[in-house]
């Protein structure tokens, strides 16, 4: 038995990478938001670890100190903070195309998103509401009542 040919054989290896680095680019709103998210716990997370490396460090006051473990010390310290600095670069780059992919939306008045009872559109679907919600206490008093009965 023969292996069937890879999808793409015989195509120029360059082929696919042109519509795989737009769709690339072309990421959801919404994964970016949870991309940042994600980067913004780890940003906490590196920084309580760079407080806890600082409240065990010793501070220099004429106390020898192991230069084996201050190096130790140093480097993760260090280390930490260029993570931190990568992952404030990522947020940053994040923020940057979540303000670009949501720049051509039309801020919306919060007046707007609060729904009025005196419009005229919204009494049609009160009386409607209201004819239902009667209907349902009508319909609930006579279910009490023929338990009341049954009793």
């Amino acid at each position: 038995m023969s292996t069937p040919p890879l999808s793409g054989a015989g195509m120029p290896p360059g082929a696919f990478s042109g519509t795989q680095a737009q769709a690339a680019r072309e990421v959801n709103t919404a994964s970016l938001c949870r991309i940042g998210q994600e980067t913004v716990q780890d940003i906490v997370f590196r920084t309580m670890e760079i407080f806890q490396l600082l409240r065990n460090m010793q501070l220099p006051n004429g106390v020898t100190y192991h230069t084996g473990t201050y190096q130790d010390r140093l480097g993760k310290l260090q280390e930490h903070l260029r993570q931190l600095s990568i992952l404030f670069r990522k947020l940053r780059l994040v923020y940057d195309k979540c303000n670009e992919n949501c720049a051509g939306l039309d801020p919306v008045p919060i007046e707007q998103l609060i729904p009025y009872v005196e419009e005229d559109g919204s009494k049609h679907d009160d009386r409607g509401a209201a004819n239902q919600l009667r209907f349902a206490s009508e319909e609930r008093r006579e279910i009490m009542e023929v338990n009341k009965v049954t009793k």
